[in-house]
């Protein structure tokens, strides 16, 4: 992550081009399903701490968090988005092109994405991602051929898996959970086939053949609110749920993780990276808001505190795996000074 110092008259004449659109008093905060429980335990700690109004703070989904953020500057925008991805360059660009041109990165931990079940599920699940990805890709090789998907049942995928129907419900592809999954778990599950190794496609190929998510009923998208997925899969002990780790975390008593290569999601596995599919979570302040919407600096500071990141931090408490405590003290500067990040290359 490289960053661009923000000056301070940039920072000034940023605020001015705002101060005329701005009314509201409130901070507005919008973004990924999975970052919204961290932001809105800042949120409440922020109120608590200074007595301030809260952060409305919305569940958008990363993709729809962005379109919004950057549609411009003034109270009818967002000061802060969520996003369980970094931000792509094509987001990036429609910032710039409305004006949005002063943005700080704020890299605030790692995330483990977990494929769960229901506690009432008695099978001790262990899959490859590549038997993940036969489950649920939109094409399979069949025969030797790279074809629609035929799998129904779980035994159809291996023979020690329980004969019953493959459900699963996940995100929408507005999600930046969907993106992490397709980019981390569905190209990594596909890379493991044999018929993509001994055919020696490249990654180009994987990312055109492989991004796909089953449409024929087997994997249903169920919308931005993981809390949802949580509720399906206490009904159906039979149906897997996608989100990320924070809600496998807070719903343990109820639900537990699929293990995948023999690795389960847990705080540590996710840190260190043994649990192959985790990613890191960000959130992206509008830098011309600052000094204009009341309090927001101070909100930043609040979220970018020892108290919220740490290990044993508040966020940590609610399943967020921290930062390397270097790397913490490098994004907390940078974020806390209004550093601006330099433009994605892709």
């Amino acid at each position: 992550m490289s960053f661009v110092k923000l000056s301070a008259s940039a920072l000034a004449i940023a605020a001015v081009s705002a101060t005329a659109a701005m009314a509201r008093d409130q901070i507005r905060i919008v973004g990924s399903s999975t970052v919204f429980p961290y932001t809105q335990a800042a949120a409440e700690e922020f109120a608590n701490q200074t007595g301030a109004p809260a952060p409305i703070v919305e569940s958008t989904g990363t993709g729809g968090g962005f379109q919004v953020f950057c549609g411009g500057i003034g109270e009818g925008h967002p000061d802060i988005t969520g996003a369980s991805r970094a931000i792509k360059k094509s987001e990036f660009d429609l910032c710039v092109q409305n004006g949005v041109t002063e943005i700080s990165e704020a890299l605030i931990g790692n995330d483990g994405l977990s494929m769960s079940v229901a506690r009432a599920n008695d099978f001790d699940w262990d899959m490859t991602l590549g038997e993940m990805f036969l489950a649920l890709a939109a094409e399979v090789p069949v025969d030797g051929e790279w074809k629609a998907n035929p799998y129904k049942m779980w035994n159809e995928i291996n023979a020690d898996f329980p004969a019953t129907p493959i459900t699963v419900y996940g995100p929408p592809p507005t999600s930046g959970t969907r993106d992490a999954w397709v980019e981390i778990a569905m190209h990594g599950g596909c890379k493991q086939l044999d018929f993509v190794k001994s055919g020696g496609f490249d990654s180009k190929w994987v990312n055109e053949n492989c991004s796909r998510m089953r449409t024929d009923g087997p994997f249903i998208e169920a919308g931005e609110n993981d809390n949802l997925i949580v509720q399906q899969l206490v009904a159906n002990p039979n149906a897997h749920g996608i989100f990320g780790y924070s809600f496998l975390y807070e719903n343990a008593d109820k639900l537990k993780g699929v293990k995948f290569g023999g690795v389960e999601p847990t705080f540590d596995t996710i840190a260190t990276y043994d649990y192959p599919i985790s990613r890191p979570l960000f959130f992206y302040v509008k830098n011309a808001h600052r000094g204009v919407i009341p309090n927001m600096q101070e909100f930043i500071e609040e979220y970018m505190s020892d108290a919220a990141l740490q290990q044993g931090g508040y966020l940590a408490e609610r399943g967020m795996t921290p930062l390397p405590e270097a790397k913490m003290k490098e994004v907390q500067a940078a974020v806390i000074e209004g550093v601006a990040m330099s433009a994605p290359t892709k």
